[in-house]
């Protein structure tokens, strides 16, 4: 099967690429900079686009059996302590995805012979902050600045592929745990150092999500041709930012005993502080119902695998 990956230098998008390779399929890789590849195969053909038109690579949706849209600027911003969300940050954001999402509806559009599923990426962040609420996929959006832009135009982006007969599936994904790079890098940092403790007052949940399994709810997605909608690309098991914290320390076998105040992150980081902060206790209900296994549905069995 012919893949075609838009954002697919990012950490998720390459390891998919690994994992399709794998099983022997064609993978192509958009991305803004073409000649930078870091971690990619040689087998995969990166090709260069503007992440705003079809223009250079829409002939290759021809004949294409899957499109992953990966696409979008880093929410947290690409150094190790989160960027803030200035009104030029946010711009940067939203024009990253929607632009995207319009590019590969441009592209579907003049294929003739149109692929068989569209993978839409979004966030967790649909939900907004809701406490202790257990969010499946019927919970309605949050009412913050990610939400409505997840609801309102990121989602929204690629629906009209739809209507070309193309079957499209939303993937809501939470924090992708990865050794290398995203959330857990910046969360284990402290610990290592010795000054690890919870965020804020702690009782925050977070919806995360080991790589492998990210990798694996992609693939599973795209291959079953029942799957359509939205879907929570999350571990089974949310957990709050403290237990985390102690997960963490246990894991790496230092103390957790150092908390972040929540006013101090919020006078740091501003408005992006609120997604540490607020978080979400959301559900994979849709992926279990359709038989989907977590090889780490709890968080110490993914720490561990990560970083023990």
């Amino acid at each position: 099967m012919r893949y075609i990956i838009a954002g697919g230098t990012g950490l998720i998008g390459t390891a998919l690429a690994h994992s399709l390779l794998a099983d022997g399929h064609e993978v192509i890789a958009l991305s803004r900079t073409p000649e930078t590849r870091d971690g990619l195969p040689d087998a995969v053909r990166v090709v260069g686009w503007d992440a705003r038109t079809a223009e250079g690579w829409g002939h290759l949706v021809e004949g294409a059996d899957v499109i992953v849209n990966l696409a979008g600027a880093n929410l947290a911003g690409t150094g190790f302590l989160p960027s803030r969300w200035t009104e030029e940050r946010k711009r940067i954001i939203r024009d990253s995805r929607v632009n995207a999402g319009r590019a590969v509806v441009a592209a579907v559009e003049q294929a003739a012979e149109k692929p068989g599923v569209l993978v839409q990426a979004s966030g967790i962040g649909y939900y907004g902050g809701r406490g202790d609420e257990v969010l499946t996929e019927e919970a309605g959006p949050g009412g913050d600045w990610l939400a409505r832009l997840s609801a309102e135009e990121w989602e929204p982006s690629t629906a009209p592929v739809e209507e070309m007969g193309v079957r499209r599936v939303i993937i809501r994904t939470g924090a992708v745990f990865s050794a290398q790079e995203g959330a857990l890098p910046r969360l284990a940092l402290p610990f290592r150092l010795f000054v690890g403790g919870r965020l804020g007052r702690g009782d925050q949940y977070h919806a995360w999500i080991h790589l492998q399994d990210e990798v694996r709810a992609i693939r599973f997605l795209a291959e079953r041709e029942d799957a359509a909608g939205a879907f929570n690309t999350v571990a089974p098991n949310p957990m709050t930012n403290a237990a985390l914290a102690r997960t963490l320390g246990r894991v790496l076998s230092r103390p957790a005993w150092v908390p972040v105040p929540g006013f101090a992150m919020r006078l740091a980081f501003g408005e992006v502080a609120g997604v540490l902060l607020e978080g979400q206790r959301a559900l994979p209900q849709r992926l279990l119902d359709l038989g989907f296994e977590f090889r780490f549905p709890d968080a110490e069995s993914a720490l561990r695998d990560l970083l023990g």
